[in-house]
C-alpha cells in the first residue's frame, strides 16, 4: 500500500483490480443513460437508434485501443492529458487537457441535474435545488472517504442498474412478439432504413458518444490500480464493448417495442415505453433505478475530474500547485479538486439540462482524436518505449479512429461547437497568460511520479 513517507510527499493508494475498475468504468458510462437519451436520439437519427450506437461503438473501439497502447506507456494519472503532453510539448498537451475538462468539469453537474429532475418530477413538493445540493453534498463525501468506499457502492447500484436494463429488454422482446407475432422481433430498421439519410445516423451517433465517456475516464485511476499496465488495458476495452453492447441490445429492442421515432416527449420517451410494455409497476422501478444510476454515475465522474485536476496541478499547470496537487493525508485522495468539482456542480441551480450537456462532447472528440494522433506520432518516432507496435496498430487503426473522431466532431450540432470553441478560446487566453504570451514552456512535468 502506497501512502506518505515520512520525507516524502503523499501519494495515491494503490487498491483497485480489474473489477473495480470495470465496475468504476461502467457506473461512470451509466448503462441505464440509453433509456434517459433515448428519444432525443431517436429523433435525432431519424429511429436508426442502434446503428448510431454500432457506429458509435466503432469510432469508439478504434480509439479504445489507442488508449490501451498509450496507458501501458504512461502508467500514470492524467488521461489524454498527460499522452499528448509526453508525445507532442507541453502546450498542445495543455490545450488537449483543457478540452479534456469540458466532459469531467461539467458531466458531474449534468448526471446531478438530471438526477434532480427525476426526483422533482416524483416529489413535485420538494424543490430541486434541494436534490442537487443533496447529490453534490453525499457523493462528495463519498469520493473524499475514497475509492475502496464508492467501489463497494457501485456494485450495489451497478447490479440494480443491469437488473432493470435486463427486465427492460425482457419486456420489450416480449411486447413486440405478442404485438405483432415473431417477426416483430426480427425487423432491421432500427439499424438500416433507405429512407433515413446516413448523415442523420452519424448526427445520432455523435450524441450516443456521450454514453461512452466512461471507457476513458478510468485511466484517470492508473495510479491507484494494480498491476497497471496489465490490468488498465484490459479494462477499457471490456468497458467500451460490454457498455457498447447494452446500448445496442437496449435501444434495438425498444425500438421494435416502439416503432419509429414520434412520441408525446421525446425528452421521456422511455417512460413513454416503460409503461405501455411493463405498466405503472414497472414504471416506478424504472424511475428509481435511473435516480440510482444518476447517484452511481456522479460518484464516478467526480472521482475523474478530481483526479484530473490532481495530475495538472501536479505538473503546475493549475496553479497554485499546493491547492491542485493536495492529497488529503488520511484518506489518499484529492480532496480539495474534490470539493471544487462539488462547488462547479451547484451551476446546476441555475442552468437547464439542454444547455449544461449541449458542448461536453466537444471535448471528448478533440481529446479521443488527439490520443489517437499520440499512436501515429509514436510509431513514426520510431521510439516505441517498449511496444510491438506495428503498421496496423500504430497507424492504421489510430488513423482510422482519428478520422471517424472528427467526423463525429463536425456532426454535433452548431451551438455545440460554437460553446466548445468558446471554451477553447479561455484555455488558449490562459495558457498565454502562463507562458508570457507563449515565450515560455508551460511548467516542466513530472508525469512519471508514481510508476
Amino acid at each position: 500500500m502506497e501512502g506518505s513517507s515520512p520525507a516524502g510527499p503523499a501519494t495515491l493508494k494503490r487498491t483497485l483490480g480489474l473489477s473495480g475498475v470495470l465496475l468504476f468504468g461502467l457506473a461512470y458510462m451509466t448503462p441505464l443513460i440509453v433509456y434517459g437519451t433515448y428519444g432525443v436520439l431517436a429523433t435525432a437519427s431519424q429511429g436508426t437508434v442502434a446503428a448510431a450506437y454500432f457506429f458509435a461503438l466503432v469510432a469508439i473501439s478504434f480509439t479504445a485501443v489507442s488508449y490501451c497502447r498509450l496507458c501501458r506507456m504512461y502508467p500514470v494519472a492524467g488521461s489524454a492529458y498527460t499522452y499528448t503532453r509526453n508525445t507532442f510539448n507541453a502546450h498542445t498537451g495543455f490545450m488537449v487537457g483543457w478540452a479534456a475538462l469540458l466532459g469531467y468539469f461539467f458531466l458531474p453537474m449534468v448526471i446531478w441535474l438530471i438526477g434532480a429532475a427525476y426526483l422533482a418530477a416524483a416529489f413535485p413538493s420538494i424543490p430541486a435545488w434541494v436534490w442537487i445540493v443533496g447529490f453534490i453534498l453525499v457523493t462528495s463525501a463519498l469520493n473524499v472517504i475514497g475509492l475502496e468506499v464508492a467501489v463497494k457502492f457501485n456494485i450495489v447500484l451497478m447490479i440494480i442498474q443491469l437488473f432493470i436494463v435486463g427486465t427492460f429488454v425482457a419486456l420489450c422482446v416480449h411486447y413486440a412478439v405478442q404485438a405483432a407475432g415473431p417477426a416483430g422481433f426480427s425487423g432491421v430498421t432500427p439499424f438500416f432504413n433507405f429512407e433515413v439519410p446516413f448523415s442523420a445516423t452519424i448526427a445520432g451517433a455523435a450524441i450516443a458518444a456521450y454514453s461512452f465517456l466512461g471507457f476513458d475516464a478510468v485511466t484517470t485511476l492508473t495510479e491507484e490500480t494494480l498491476e497497471p499496465k496489465k490490468t488498465m488495458p484490459r479494462a477499457i476495452m471490456l468497458i467500451a464493448l460490454i457498455g457498447g453492447g447494452i446500448f445496442i441490445i437496449a435501444s434495438y429492442t425498444m425500438q421494435m417495442a416502439h416503432p419509429g421515432f414520434t412520441f408525446v416527449d421525446s425528452d421521456s420517451a422511455s417512460f413513454e415505453v416503460a409503461r405501455t410494455v411493463g405498466g405503472d409497476v414497472f414504471v416506478t422501478v424504472f424511475l428509481a433505478g435511473l435516480i440510482l444510476a444518476q447517484f452511481a454515475s456522479g460518484i464516478s465522474a467526480q472521482a475523474s475530474v478530481g483526479r484530473l485536476l490532481y495530475a495538472m496541478g501536479r505538473d503546475n499547470i493549475l496553479q497554485p500547485r499546493k491547492v491542485f496537487s493536495y492529497i488529503h493525508p488520511r484518506f489518499k485522495t484529492p480532496a480539495v479538486n474534490i470539493g471544487i468539482s462539488g462547488l462547479i456542480g451547484l451551476g446546476a441551480l441555475w442552468l437547464d439540462i439542454a444547455t449544461s450537456t449541449s458542448f461536453i462532447n466537444f471535448g471528448a472528440f478533440i481529446a479521443f482524436t488527439a490520443v489517437n494522433l499520440c499512436v501515429i506520432r509514436i510509431y513514426f518516432s520510431g521510439d516505441h518505449k517498449g511496444e510491438k507496435m506495428g503498421v496496423v496498430g500504430g497507424l492504421i487503426f489510430p488513423l482510422i479512429g482519428a478520422i471517424l473522431d472528427i467526423l463525429l466532431l463536425i456532426s454535433l450540432d452548431g451551438m455545440a461547437i460554437i460553446l466548445g470553441l468558446i471554451w477553447f478560446a479561455i484555455g488558449l487566453a490562459y495558457l498565454a497568460w502562463l507562458t508570457k504570451g507563449f515565450r515560455l514552456d508551460p511548467p516542466d512535468a513530472s508525469v512519471m511520479d508514481g510508476v
